[in-house]
């Protein structure tokens, strides 16, 4: 069974809504101290924001992106900076205005360049693993200590994130314990306990007639009715939906780091404008 969230936490978050049905807002940590994040965070399996700006020294947030001085909040990715890499090939999803979703692989020169173009449809450069990556441009994404320390230290994978706004991940679950870190941009999340992220998606599947294994997720989650069917389950509920007070939410900027349990099920989306930037690491 999922552990609770005690009450006196839902109020101290650096997301507030006054919607209805309410959004729950994901508590805060008092401090981003190893002990603090097993007791409370890791050892229970209970989501949890760390204070803000704990991982503003991860290098990759000055070298990879520069902020706009006209807009504030608005980043461009440091093209000149990682063209070094630009043979590297890595995943990339792309979307075209009809909603049409394919995964290919490309070399990041490719990528880099599409950043620069005025064009419709969405290229999100997703769940790119650092070991595949150059161990030069790894020296950016260096391993945060709560990674490391707060369980056997074993990491099971590490991917990153890059796209304009906005950027769209569906409802999911992890196999492992996440740690999500945002590097530049802004990011809201919602999530669900394990049996209420269950509930959802068997609903999900059962109004488009699907049979798909929760367990595997694919390209289908990706687009058509199932793509559609998800978003609105999540971020669009009915009224007559009851998981909808029962959600989590909150919003990450640069620096900031979201604990993930495994199990809990999570939509993510890319709001605002500009390069948005994301890190995270699987771990046990």
């Amino acid at each position: 069974k999922s552990a609770s969230l005690p009450s006196r936490l839902l109020h101290r978050s650096r997301f507030y809504t006054t919607s209805t049905p309410s959004i729950h807002a994901v508590p805060i940590l008092p401090d981003a101290s190893l002990t603090t994040f097993r007791d409370q965070a890791f050892g229970p399996a209970v989501p949890f924001l760390l204070p803000r700006d704990s991982f503003s020294s991860i290098p990759a947030i000055r070298t990879w992106f520069h902020e706009s001085s006209e807009r504030a909040g608005h980043y461009h990715l440091n093209t000149a900076y990682l063209r070094k890499w630009g043979p590297t090939v890595v995943p990339l999803e792309i979307t075209n205005e009809d909603g049409r979703f394919a995964q290919i692989h490309q070399p990041l020169q490719f990528f880099l360049d599409a950043c620069e173009l005025e064009t419709k449809a969405s290229i999100y450069l997703a769940q790119a693993s650092l070991s595949d990556l150059p161990s030069s441009l790894l020296e950016d994404l260096p391993t945060p200590e709560l990674v490391s320390k707060a369980g056997k230290g074993d990491v099971y994978d590490t991917s990153i994130w890059l796209g304009q706004a906005p950027t769209y991940t569906p409802l999911h679950r992890d196999p492992n314990p996440n740690l999500f870190v945002q590097l530049a941009g802004k990011k809201q999340v919602r999530l669900f306990k394990p049996d209420l992220g269950n509930v959802i998606f068997h609903h999900v599947q059962t109004s488009i007639g699907g049979a798909a294994n929760a367990s595997m997720r694919g390209a289908e989650m990706m687009e058509g009715a199932e793509r559609t069917a998800l978003e609105q389950a999540v971020w669009r509920p009915s009224s007559s939906a009851f998981w909808a007070s029962e959600r989590l939410q909150c919003e990450v900027g640069p620096g900031d780091g979201l604990f993930i349990p495994k199990g809990w099920w999570h939509s993510i989306k890319g709001v605002g404008q500009g390069m948005i930037g994301s890190v995270n690491w699987w771990f046990r």
